[in-house]
């Protein structure tokens, strides 16, 4: 999420069938779509930052499983269709809180089965925050209770944003991963306990992870790697090592960059299955100023991002390849995650169970960015070829 002012054993044959998978969908993939100039509908959060930044029980046992063994070539298709719910999750203002969206969602599941939902929160005075949910089916989550994090005296008041939740298995904790206008984490031994999360502490000083926005950590069995964005076209990277991690971040690097819009905010970053093939997806602005996800591909975390579906025709997730049975109630699939198959900073998915929980808006909404009425939905793959 941008801020602006007035806003993962198998065989040696499985490796190589995934790294002919890479190769083949680079010399197919169409080239990379520039979007074109912002429309007013679509505004940055990015100048938001100046102006909001301030001055400067036990605990569930991570869930280790992974997919089934399918190859990974039947399991990533170049093409995606999705089916989406209406709004599952939406604001809940009290007394305190004269909350108008909830954006920017992170989800985990403990062993015990039950989902654990951060969030961005904004008011009505275009202060940003966050709040927690949890339930235990996707049915409870319209009525399940939301507790805004600014209740934790911890956590505290001021610019707080754009979440991401994992459990740290080499430490044995709970990382929330933020927008404080550095990168920021808090740790907890229980993620369900609003209350148990510590202090923000930054990870490196300044802006010098290179992006100011939407903080992604995800680590294979030697490094930990944060993206971020800038809502400049590029996507950053930096690295530390497992055993440093959460301290000694450095090298940073633009990975992949495209026109500002192309590359906009909103990457996440993830390992396929138990493979070396990582997904990232990163949101963009669609010639109709509505945002949308574009995908691509990697054999590892270093190596060279390859388009998967990187156009507006031939998208990752946009309105035009998702189908709303209960109505549309959203043109915009915009900053979301996918739904991990565990909950460490392996970032796991399973391919062939693809869900996406997104922020979507009415169609019909503008207006001042931190004023629109985002809210939370879900996506299913209804195209998967396993």
């Amino acid at each position: 999420m941008s801020p602006s002012p007035g806003r993962p054993r198998h065989h040696a044959l499985r490796a190589a069938v995934v790294t002919l998978l890479g190769i083949a969908l680079s010399l197919f993939a169409a080239p990379a779509q520039s979007a074109p100039s912002r429309p007013a509908a679509a505004q940055s959060d990015s100048g938001r930052l100046a102006a909001t930044q301030p001055g400067s029980g036990s605990s569930p046992a991570a869930a280790t499983g992974t997919a089934p063994g399918r190859v990974a070539i039947e399991q990533l298709t170049g093409s995606f269709q999705w089916s989406s719910t209406g709004p599952l999750i939406s604001p809940q203002p009290d007394s305190r809180h004269n909350v108008v969206s909830v954006k920017d969602p992170s989800v985990v599941r403990d062993n015990s089965g039950r989902w654990h939902v951060f969030m961005t929160t904004a008011n009505t005075a275009g202060g940003w925050s966050m709040a927690y949910t949890n339930f235990t089916d996707w049915s409870q989550a319209p009525s399940a209770r939301l507790t805004y994090l600014d209740t934790n005296p911890n956590i505290g008041t001021g610019y707080r944003a754009a979440p991401q939740a994992f459990y740290f298995a080499p430490r044995n904790e709970w990382y929330l991963v933020y927008q404080t206008g550095s990168p920021s984490y808090s740790t907890s031994t229980n993620p369900g306990d609003p209350q148990s999360w510590s202090a923000p502490r930054n990870f490196m000083s300044g802006q010098a992870a290179g992006g100011t926005l939407d903080y992604w950590v995800i680590c294979d069995s030697a490094m930990c790697y944060l993206f971020s964005a800038n809502d400049d076209g590029k996507l950053y990277r930096a690295e530390t090592t497992v055993g440093e991690f959460p301290n000694g971040f450095r090298n940073t690097q633009v990975v992949l960059q495209d026109s500002q819009y192309a590359l906009f905010e909103g990457e996440a970053v993830y390992r396929v299955d138990d493979t070396n093939t990582y997904l990232l997806m990163m949101e963009a602005i669609g010639s109709d100023g509505r945002r949308y996800y574009r995908s691509y591909t990697a054999n590892g975390l270093t190596g060279q991002w390859q388009p998967l579906a990187s156009t507006e025709a031939n998208p990752f997730a946009r309105s035009n390849n998702v189908s709303f049975p209960s109505g549309a109630w959203t043109r915009d699939i915009s900053h979301g995650e996918l739904i991990r198959s565990g909950n460490d900073q392996t970032m796991r998915i399973n391919s062939c169970d693809l869900q996406f929980l997104y922020q979507g808006m009415n169609p019909s909404a503008g207006g001042d960015y931190s004023q629109l009425p985002w809210r939370l939905g879900l996506l299913t793959q209804t195209n998967g070829t396993c």
